[in-house]
């Protein structure tokens, strides 16, 4: 199992493409000969990027947190005959609050986009992936979903959901000619900081942690070629997910709510 060939009309659909990694993963699909659907709620951006890759790039502005929107951005994607062969559920944000102290509608909208909408998207689109016998899903989870962490527990609950079902989806589909990769980035440089008010919380974070945007989906396309269940991009990063796995949780939680306060 591997990536799908690229051409013949094979469609790479990311979520999240107007910056950072989703726009990352949009330029290297690109540059692999996939026709990309862009997938944003920023038109504008995602205007811009198509223009910078070509006719053979889609703007689909969605709300992914709305269920109407996502009905009708697979009847468009339908409408415009494209075959959605890869599929990046890279949109997400996070909140960086005591759930006490938090936004309620904020962090729904955090499951909405973080959970709901992955299992939507995957639930779309790979029938059809099964029905060709080829495909392949890339999650983007992160080092969040080896640890619960307070003060930023929706998020790395979110984040742990997204791995155990990619893990899951992997055995059911892997014999049939589909590859579901996770992909569990550390801290990357993007408007995910922005969007999560997560600055001051990145600002704590070990520097040798941080990878460019290219760098993590690299890793994470030569994962999905490969046949990869999960990749951890960076050699820092694989050390502090395997240490939050496998350290006592009471003793877990308690560095991370010092560290996290």
């Amino acid at each position: 199992m591997s990536l799908p060939e690229a051409g013949n009309g094979a469609t790479a659909l990311v979520t999240g493409a107007s910056s950072g990694l989703g726009e990352a993963f949009a330029r290297k699909l690109s540059e692999r000969g996939y026709r990309v659907a862009l997938v944003a709620r920023s038109e504008d951006k995602l205007r811009k990027l198509a223009e910078e890759l070509g006719d053979d790039a889609e703007v689909l502005p969605c709300d992914l947190t709305d269920h109407s929107a996502r009905d009708r951005l697979v009847a468009e994607v339908e409408s415009r005959g494209l075959d959605v062969e890869v599929l990046v559920n890279n949109a997400g944000f996070g909140v960086y609050k005591d759930v006490a102290e938090s936004d309620r509608e904020r962090e729904l909208e955090q499951v909405r986009i973080n959970v709901e909408a992955v299992v939507d998207l995957t639930h779309r689109f790979l029938p059809a992936m099964l029905e060709r016998g080829r495909g392949a899903i890339i999650n983007t989870a992160s080092t969040a979903a080896f640890q619960p962490i307070p003060g930023n527990a929706g998020y790395s609950a979110s984040k742990s959901f997204v791995l155990t079902f990619s893990d899951a989806l992997h055995e059911e589909v892997r014999k049939k000619g589909v590859t579901v990769t996770a992909l569990c980035p550390g801290p990357v440089r993007t408007g995910f900081q922005d969007a999560s008010d997560a600055h001051d919380f990145a600002e704590k974070l070990p520097k040798p942690a941080w990878k460019p945007p290219e760098f993590v989906v690299e890793r994470a396309l030569k994962a999905t070629d490969r046949g990869k269940r999960m990749v951890v991009p960076g050699a820092p990063n694989r050390i502090s997910g395997a240490m939050a796995r496998f350290s006592p949780r009471p003793v877990l939680l308690r560095v991370l709510r010092m560290t996290n306060s």
